[in-house]
């Protein structure tokens, strides 16, 4: 994986801690957790296709299969980072992250993941074509 692929992937991470300081400092208030939960879901798939639009634009990966290896890895640090950072800093319970996973109970969390991973392949053929 190049490794300008990894200081993406530090930008997604910032973009998903700035997306969450949005909704608690501001429609969280208002909505229930739930909805909160369901638009800072979707905001974040839009502000994470705008970043890995513009590094596809940048620096293009050199074929479909880097960039369905970017996107594996991707999920991989983004749900030890979750799990890593939402219990030991943030002091969620395993618990609650686990919730998040639950998208039959209207979670979306598990759909931005599949975002985080099918983005880079999904650029590289917009890019391609």
């Amino acid at each position: 994986m190049p490794w300008e692929y990894l200081i993406v992937w530090l930008l997604l991470a910032a973009a998903a801690v700035g997306n969450g300081l949005l909704r608690e400092c501001t429609y969280g208030r208002r909505l229930g957790e739930l909805r909160s939960h369901q638009i800072s879901s979707v905001l974040a798939v839009v502000f994470f296709g705008l970043i890995i639009a513009a590094a596809g634009h940048l620096r293009p990966l050199a074929s479909l299969s880097q960039a369905v290896r970017v996107g594996i890895v991707w999920v991989g640090m983004t749900v030890a980072f979750e799990f890593g950072f939402g219990h030991y800093v943030a002091g969620h319970s395993w618990r609650s992250l686990w919730a998040d996973y639950h998208i039959f109970r209207g979670r979306l969390w598990l759909l931005v993941l599949l975002w985080i991973g099918a983005a880079p392949a999904l650029v590289f053929w917009w890019n391609r074509g």
